[in-house]
């Protein structure tokens, strides 16, 4: 997440906003968690994955929203 964005960006956010910093750890451990149980490294059931994907995307949708928020503020 936020691959196309600079590194030093997103790390000053992390730092000024701890919510932000809440919902990027979050999302990180469930991309990882994801990602195990998809190569079945991470026994879950289906609908626990559901779930996690879900999450997932919510928490995503929000640090986009987050982060265009700031950038419309560094603009104006």
């Amino acid at each position: 997440m936020f691959e196309d964005q600079q590194r030093d960006a997103v790390e000053a956010l992390m730092k000024a906003d701890a919510e932000f910093r809440r919902l990027y750890q979050r999302h990180k451990e469930l991309n990882s968690k994801v990602d195990n149980a998809e190569i079945g490294v991470l026994p879950v059931d289906d609908m626990t994955l559901t779930s996690m994907k879900k999450e997932k995307l919510h928490i995503k949708e929000r640090l986009q929203n987050m982060w265009d928020h700031r950038q419309d503020q560094a603009i104006h």
